[in-house]
């Protein structure tokens, strides 16, 4: 049997780290995401070849025996043992796959480069889920963590409304595609941040229910907002609110100080991409700086 699954990235425009604790938060799926081959036949060996690649180009070449859960052979030893810890995982919560007698071939293929933080992981949890008919938020959170924001996004291929509140999730699919939206622009900051690192950073801080109500209200006008001008603000200000409650300067602060218009971080602050919106001349003022990637709605949206 073969087939194949694909799963959008994301980009978190509102909330970051503040979802965590039941903020309502608003993600967008990005153009690009994850490719998911796969071809099961029967063969009495009972192995996985796993195959990763990055944009087309192969990055890893597994092999593993799942009877005795042991790699047979492999060109990269510490992802072929993460891989074989997920299949592990999906075969303790699957009842159908990794039983004798079948063996798989498995293709990935990520459409964007991986310091892009745009959902490696996300997409790959979702794609194995919907091959092994599990849930994909119980896969991610054993794997991974986090808050499962990204898993909603890879799932309804939607811009979605999330929330995250005493274990119960809300994912509302909405259409916001805003007036403005060929105004703004993504710059990636040319490296990869650790989530995991900014949440322990975060989750080190007092449980704030003020700013969790704020970061929600500033999600909630954002839905209704229809000016480019007052988007800004929105914006500016939830920066202010996160970089006093983690203590951290923002983006601009850190890397823009000179920039006329708002830089708001999304995702994990200090790497992955910041949103901004158009100026003068702004990409060549982004690319005297460093940052040449910079990329409109449309680029990263569609």
């Amino acid at each position: 049997m073969k087939g194949k699954f694909f799963s959008p990235g994301k980009l978190l425009l509102t909330a970051e780290y503040v979802v965590l604790d039941g903020a309502l938060a608003l993600a967008v799926p990005s153009k690009l995401g994850q490719e998911f081959f796969f071809d099961e036949f029967q063969n009495a060996e009972s192995i996985v070849v796993w195959e990763a690649f990055h944009q087309e180009k192969l990055w890893l070449s597994a092999k593993i025996d799942y009877q005795h859960w042991k790699i047979i052979e492999t060109n990269h030893r510490e992802a072929a043992e993460f891989v074989l810890k997920i299949l592990q995982k999906v075969s303790q919560l699957s009842g159908s796959k990794f039983r004798s007698e079948n063996s798989y071939f498995i293709k990935t293929n990520l459409q964007f480069p991986e310091n892009f933080g745009l959902g490696s992981s996300s997409t790959l949890m979702n794609n194995l889920a919907n091959w092994a008919n599990i849930d994909a938020f119980l896969l991610n959170e054993e794997i991974f963590g986090g808050s499962g924001y990204d898993v909603a996004v890879a799932k309804e291929k939607s811009v979605v409304l999330y929330q995250l509140k005493n274990g119960e999730r809300n994912i509302q699919k909405i259409n916001f595609k805003p007036a403005f939206k060929n105004e703004l622009i993504f710059i990636h900051l040319n490296q990869k941040q650790n989530s995991r690192a900014g949440i322990r950073l975060y989750q080190s801080k007092p449980k704030s229910e003020s700013l969790i109500r704020e970061i929600s209200m500033i999600t909630r006008e954002v839905l209704n907002c229809n000016d480019l001008e007052n988007f800004s603000e929105l914006m500016e200000l939830h920066e202010k609110k996160l970089s006093e409650f983690l203590g951290l300067k923002t983006a601009k602060e850190t890397l823009f100080s000179d920039c006329p218009v708002f830089i708001k971080s999304l995702g994990a602050w200090g790497g992955d991409f910041v949103m901004s919106r158009k100026f003068p001349d702004y990409q060549n003022w982004f690319s005297k700086k460093g940052f040449s990637a910079v990329f409109g709605w449309e680029d990263l949206m569609g």
